[in-house]
């Protein structure tokens, strides 16, 4: 068994979901797939899927060998990578994972960009408002929000993300327009649920120079960007995010700002890897990211 061919092909069964789909990629027939995995599982001793008719998972020695595979595939990109002859283009494969927002409005816009300038890097771009363990999940580099808490990774900042509380004009028209935080408490919110915890993200003030959170009672929450903005642009109450996710509604003025003198502190952005991760391929994505972004979240 050639276990390197045998772990890549895991990999990719576990990325992609699906045996076939893991086939198509690696443009090898579904069965040869299937016996690499099944060779694998047995030549270790233990299952490493959970197979069904609609979906694969992970068994808890899978998650552990997935996670080993990941780190050892990456090691051995990079040191391929460290006798490519001087100026050639670099080449691999590259998980990124960032905010639908970002995604959607910088990032998305200019892939066709990216793949004119490198042809040779595949790109896997998961957009989602969920936190993610990079080395664990397998993923190369991430777009994040706030303070940073594994000083293991790389970081690199991109800017900074204003955050303000609005409402749409029907909302207003109908329960009024706050002007102070000690109104809220005649007011209904949308609040927006963390995909850790379960449990709705406190909302924040400046008032003068103390930082303010407070709870706000609820009748709708939601756990994902879009739909919170589309909560508050049904009029079904206050919303509080970054400037950025609701620009272009503000300009049109299907959003309307309330409680701009105590808008909170804004919220920094970085993009972070593990070091010991990151190819040429994963630096060339970082570099473009901060090429692309950075301008945007600095004005």
């Amino acid at each position: 068994m050639d276990k390197l061919q045998a772990m890549a092909t895991f990999v990719r069964v576990v990325e992609a979901q699906s045996f076939s789909k893991a086939a198509e990629t690696l443009s090898m027939p579904r069965s040869s797939v299937t016996t690499i995995v099944k060779n694998l599982e047995a030549h270790l001793g233990a299952p490493l899927l959970r197979r069904s008719t609609r979906s694969l998972s992970l068994t808890e020695a899978g998650e552990r060998y997935y996670a080993s595979c990941q780190g050892i595939l990456a090691e051995i990109a990079n040191a391929e990578s460290q006798v490519l002859p001087l100026g050639k283009a670099p080449r691999g494969r590259v998980r990124a994972d960032m905010p639908g927002v970002i995604g959607r409005a910088i990032v998305l816009p200019r892939l066709s960009e990216f793949e004119t300038r490198y042809p040779d890097i595949e790109l896997v771009l998961g957009l989602s408002d969920r936190p993610t363990d990079l080395v664990y999940e397998g993923i190369d580099c991430a777009v994040r929000t706030g303070a940073l808490a594994d000083s293991t990774l790389v970081a690199r900042r991109l800017g900074q993300l204003n955050w303000l509380t609005c409402a749409s004009p029907r909302y207003l028209k109908q329960h009024g327009e706050p002007i102070a935080i000690s109104e809220l408490g005649d007011h209904r919110a949308i609040n927006y649920v963390s995909n850790v915890t379960g449990r709705p993200f406190e909302w924040r003030f400046r008032v003068g120079k103390e930082d303010v959170s407070m709870t706000m009672q609820s009748r709708f929450s939601v756990n994902e960007t879009e739909a919170y903005v589309q909560c508050g642009l049904e009029g079904l109450g206050l919303i509080q995010l970054s400037e950025f996710a609701v620009s272009a509604y503000l300009r049109s003025g299907r959003l309307k700002e309330v409680l701009a003198g105590v808008r909170c502190a804004p919220v920094p952005v970085s993009v972070v890897y593990p070091n010991k991760q990151a190819t040429p391929a994963v630096r060339t994505f970082v570099d473009w990211i901060m090429e692309i972004v950075k301008p945007e979240l600095t004005r």
